[in-house]
Formats: structure tokens, sequence, C-alpha cells
């Protein structure tokens, strides 16, 4: 399909600094005591003038995300700075959200109140478990107590906050679980992302995995987990509008869903990417993951897609939504597949196209390697 040119974009920051590595992450990130912050904020600057030539009239923003990293250990003045900057590059259009992750320690809950009057109107809070034992296990940098701190400071000056949720740890315990999730929902976030634990390669984790002295989470068991836990997240009036992420109706992440949909987003910061859309053709961009070769990185490289790459990238990523597949005119599907898979009820017909049920998200990447085989 031939892409129209964008009339609005979403914009990715990475901030690549944490004070600790957690031993499942696999980010581009860097661990520092001391952080040049001035020299990175002008680095970042640099990198979304080079990102706006990229268009010939600039789309207007209609969210930014601060990711990272940490974006927490910013400056709130560091926040405002980079808010003024896409604005003034790209122009923030009317009700733009704008999203800063945030882990829950002392020092970042300190600063909440002052994210919020950067223009920060929507907090993602890395919470990740409400039990001690388990954040130990997870290498967090916070304890139970700082997470409820963080969510009552969240509550208070937050209309619109999100809580991370994860699943599946080594030696979880699965009794009470879903009293565990009614307990996590007492602050009334407006959307919660779930997540499966997953042991990347190279990672902490993957070693300890490889030397015996961890133990991977059953996968029957983790799948039970995500089915009681997405269940009970509709009951309670979150329902899931894509496959790890339940929102209150009117709450779901427009930034998110800017990927999903397989719209324009620019990607700042060490290993950023993004897709841009250049003379009816999508593009690739890609940042260096180094920190030291970020800084040293004079220009964009915007790699055209083929027409069915692109229209498999599409495909691929509104699968994981609710509103169901984008199904481009250079994408070939086996419809012998399709019509199995319908039957036994993994995929759903809506409107023009088809969706995966809950169960068909337990199994996205076997349907959507069927499907596209």
């Amino acid at each position: 399909m031939t892409w129209a040119q964008p009339a609005s974009i979403a914009v990715y920051v990475h901030w690549p600094f944490c004070a600790k590595k957690c031993p499942y992450c696999d980010f581009a990130v860097t661990v520092r005591r001391e952080i040049d912050e001035a020299a990175t904020i002008k680095a970042l600057k640099r990198d979304l003038d080079r990102h706006a030539k990229l268009y010939p009239r600039p789309p207007g923003v209609h969210s930014i995300y601060f990711g990272g990293g940490t974006p927490s250990l910013m400056q709130p003045a560091s926040v405002a700075a980079l808010i003024d900057h896409i604005d003034r590059l790209f122009g923030c259009l009317t009700g733009c959200e704008i999203t800063l992750e945030a882990n829950p320690t002392d020092t970042e809950t300190n600063k909440l109140k002052a994210f919020r009057s950067t223009g920060v109107n929507r907090l993602s809070l890395g919470i990740q478990s409400l039990d001690d034992t388990e954040l130990l296990v997870l290498g967090r940098n916070h304890n139970a107590q700082q997470a409820r701190d963080a969510l009552d400071s969240a509550a208070m000056h937050f209309d619109n906050f999100s809580m991370d949720l994860m699943y599946a740890l080594p030696r979880q315990k699965t009794h009470k679980w879903t009293e565990r999730v009614h307990s996590m929902l007492a602050w009334h976030p407006t959307h919660v992302s779930l997540y499966q634990l997953t042991i990347e390669p190279g990672t902490v984790f993957d070693k300890a995995l490889q030397r015996g002295v961890l133990t991977s989470f059953d996968n029957d068991k983790a799948a039970d987990l995500y089915e009681q836990t997405a269940s009970t997240l509709e009951e309670l009036g979150y329902p899931a509008y894509e496959v790890s992420n339940h929102a209150r109706v009117g709450f779901e992440s427009r930034h998110n869903l800017s990927y999903w949909r397989y719209e324009d987003y620019v990607g700042v910061g060490p290993g950023a990417h993004g897709r841009v859309t250049i003379d009816g053709r999508k593009h690739a961009t890609e940042n260096p993951r180094l920190l030291s070769d970020w800084e040293q990185h004079e220009r964009v490289v915007a790699k055209p897609l083929t027409a069915k790459d692109a229209d498999e990238e599409a495909f691929l990523m509104s699968m994981r939504t609710r509103e169901g597949a984008i199904v481009g005119g250079h994408l070939v599907l086996n419809q012998d597949r399709l019509a199995f898979l319908k039957k036994q009820k993994m995929l759903e017909p809506i409107a023009n196209s088809f969706r995966p049920t809950r169960e068909g998200w337990l199994r996205l990447d076997t349907i959507t390697g069927m499907l596209l085989t």
C-alpha cells in the first residue's frame, strides 16, 4: 500500500541511564553514578533536530514518551526543555499525551509533582510487584513500601497513570494471585501493563539459567496466570486493548497505539528506532545502541522498506490489538489456515478484518507464522 504523509506523529525519547540494571533487562542502558545531564540533553536535542529534517513539512505531535533507562532520574527542568524543543520543531497538538516512565524509589517519587508541572500528563510506574521477595528476585531498586508511596503520589498528582505488573517470576507464589491483583488496583490506575518475565539472551538471568542457578517458570502455568489476570482486570473495568495492555475506556495509551497502528513515530536517543513516511513509503530509522557511538552520531539513516516488508510489519503490529489486523495490498496470507484458525476460535471476524481472540493471543507468534507462510 502507499502510505499517506502523516498529519501527526509520536516521538519517543530514550533516556539511557539507570541507577542499576535489572537482571532481566536487555535494553540500551548505561549505569553511571555521575551523569552529565546537560550534555545528554544537548545530544538529544541534536538528535531531534536531525529527525525533524526527515519531513518536508513538520507534522504535529500527538504523543511524547520518555522511556529508558530511567527517565525519572532526569531533573524536571530537563524534561521541560525537551518538551519545549519538540514543540518548537514539530508543534504539540492540543491534548498531546506526554508520558514519563518512573521508578518508585524515594528520590524519584519526590519529583512526581514537579514532573507534572513540566507538561507531563501521563505517568508509567514500574511497580512490577508489591511483594518484597519478588522485587528482590527481580533485582529492582525499590521495595514494596516505596512502591506504595509512589502510587500514593501518582494518584495525588496525575489523573492518568499506568502501572506495570510482572508475572511468571522465578519461584513466584501463585496462590491468592487474584487477590493480589485486586490489591494493586486499590490506587485506581487508569492503565495496567501486564508483562510475563522473559529471559532474554545475554542478560544476567539468562546466564543464571544456563548455569542452572535459575529455573524458568512453567509455560502452562504462565498461560493460566495470563488468563486469570486478564479476566480479573476485565471484570474490574480494565478491558484488554492489546495483548499485554489493559485500560479504562478512554485511557488507552495513545503513544503505544501509534506503534500498533503502524503510524509514524520518531525515536531519539541510544538504540532508539522509528518508522517515518517519506514520499509515500515507509522508512526505518535506528540509532547506534552504544552511548559513545550515539554521542558521535551525526546523521539519521532512513532505510526504505519494501512494500511487502512494510505491509508485513503493519500486520504483525496490528495483530496485537483488539482493533484488528491491517491487511495491506502486498500482504499474502494463507487463506486455508486463516479459515482453520477462525474455526478453532483463535481468530474472530470483525468489520472488514479479523483479530485474535484471547486464546489466540496466547499463541500469537504461532498464528502469525502460520498465516504468513
